[in-house]
């Protein structure tokens, strides 16, 4: 192990034995480290309050998905003219149709159900309609309340399902969102438009951190 893989796991135990200070009990959390092209980052999820979708994201991460996934697409305040209302996030996954995923999608969690707000480094789950979120998620730049139950960013209200937030790491977040997107062809702007990474940024590894 290098020297900074080394010191980042250190980091990692040290923080879950701090954890109780954070506003809520430790053992309600789930530490996963995310090692990546960019940089690694420290996510704490939250069972307790966002129980469905932090099981399906285990399940991902358990099942060593997500290791050689993407981040493929983000969002800034320089690509989104065609998008009525403004966000900032990096988005990733496994960029799978439903029937090639080894999971059923799941219902929908709103922050009105989790009471976690899509503030800045929260992790949440990409969706079209309600109770279609699988593997595809995003890590917010900045508060976004839009993204959150009663915003507009999806016309139906419903808002996302946040259910973890980074720790460590939101220099990668933002050197991530930085990145060159695709220059768009032609007048006509797709909701995705610009806003495609030139170069998707590897996830390498995403698991939990084991306490000892």
């Amino acid at each position: 192990m290098s020297r900074s893989a080394s010191y980042f796991s250190g980091f990692c135990l040290l923080l879950w034995t701090l954890l109780g200070g954070s506003g809520i009990e430790a053992a309600d959390q789930v530490l996963v480290t995310m090692k990546t092209d960019a940089g690694d980052m420290l996510i704490e999820l939250y069972p307790d309050t966002a129980p469905v979708t932090v099981q399906n994201f285990l399940n991902y991460v358990d099942g060593g998905y997500y290791n050689g996934a993407q981040f493929y697409r983000v969002v800034r305040a320089d690509n989104q003219q065609q998008n009525k209302i403004k966000i900032e996030v990096i988005q990733g996954g496994l960029q799978a149709e439903p029937e090639d995923l080894p999971f059923a999608a799941i219902e929908h969690e709103s922050t009105e159900l989790s009471g976690i707000r899509h503030t800045d480094g929260v992790i949440s789950m990409a969706r079209d309609e309600p109770g279609t979120a699988s593997s595809e998620f995003f890590i917010v730049i900045n508060d976004q309340p839009e993204l959150d139950f009663g915003g507009q960013r999806n016309p139906d209200g419903q808002g996302f399902a946040a259910f973890g937030k980074v720790v460590d790491g939101m220099d990668v977040v933002r050197t991530i969102q930085s990145m060159p997107t695709d220059i768009p062809q032609g007048d006509r702007l797709e909701y995705t438009s610009g806003q495609i990474l030139v170069t998707p940024v590897i996830i390498h590894s995403l698991e939990r951190v084991q306490e000892k």
